[in-house]
């Protein structure tokens, strides 16, 4: 990968294309070309990416796919990876965003840590590669983030969960509790299959809400929800606790 390029994004939806770029040394060799369009008014105007994609060598799996200690696993825990201490170290935390008293976990030096970032996506392929994982569903807005790298390297389709009104076609909804009042998640009907084996990703898990609300839409529609995953966890909010019994996976705990 060339040094010094960088992928800017304006909005959540083109997240997924800015990450499609930047990640594409984590695809499969046969894909060498990518394009998207750079802007809504001209969508001749093109970005192309035809440069051969490197793969990063085989690397052992950091933890069992199996197993009920899955459901409490952080890769944290293994003092052996030195790309954890990497990641920690390039998440910036923020006092007092966005109101007082809150530690604001800030991935966005994560992003610009190209080392910290691959490593970020290249623990979670390592986990997910071969649990035939075939959807990923990524939670508004960095779950935009780490999911379209993941599954593109996985080989499984990547599908938005979305604040209201974001989704232009017909939809289903999960309400669910904030620390004040209610929000609601949506996913395109159609979009996951009965049957499909799904992995939730997002940013951070807090107090569970919001993953809550991915998982009753999954199953739903009678996918299996194989696993959540997030890069950072505060574990002093137990939102694992609500995941009613769904394994989760986190990379590091959250200053």
């Amino acid at each position: 990968m060339q040094s010094g390029v960088g992928v800017c994004c304006s909005s959540s939806s083109n997240w997924l294309f800015g990450l499609a770029a930047a990640a594409a040394p984590l695809l499969p060799s046969s894909l060498t070309t990518i394009s998207f369009p750079i802007s809504k008014s001209s969508s001749s105007s093109l970005i192309t990416l035809s440069t051969p994609l490197l793969i990063s060598s085989p690397l052992r799996s950091i933890a069992s796919a199996s197993g009920s200690s899955q459901l409490n696993e952080m890769a944290s825990d293994d003092a052996q990876d030195p790309r954890l201490q990497r990641i920690s170290s390039a998440i910036r935390v923020i006092p007092d965003f966005p109101k007082p008293g809150i530690m604001f976990q800030d991935i966005t030096t994560l992003l610009l840590d190209t080392k910290a970032f691959k490593d970020t996506i290249d623990l979670f392929v390592e986990r997910y590669r071969d649990q035939n994982i075939s959807v990923v569903a990524g939670v508004e807005a960095r779950g935009f983030i780490f999911g379209p790298p993941i599954a593109l390297a996985i080989g499984a389709k990547f599908v938005p969960m979305r604040k209201p009104n974001k989704l232009p076609g017909e939809v289903i909804s999960e309400e669910y509790s904030l620390e004040y009042g209610t929000d609601k998640m949506e996913m395109h009907v159609g979009a996951v299959q009965r049957g499909d084996r799904a992995l939730v990703i997002d940013d951070l898990i807090a107090t569970g809400g919001t993953l809550c609300a991915a998982i009753k839409l999954l199953e739903r529609v009678q996918a299996q929800v194989v696993e959540c995953a997030c890069v950072i966890e505060l574990p002093e909010l137990k939102g694992r606790d609500k995941l009613t019994g769904k394994p989760l996976f986190v990379l590091v705990k959250g200053a």
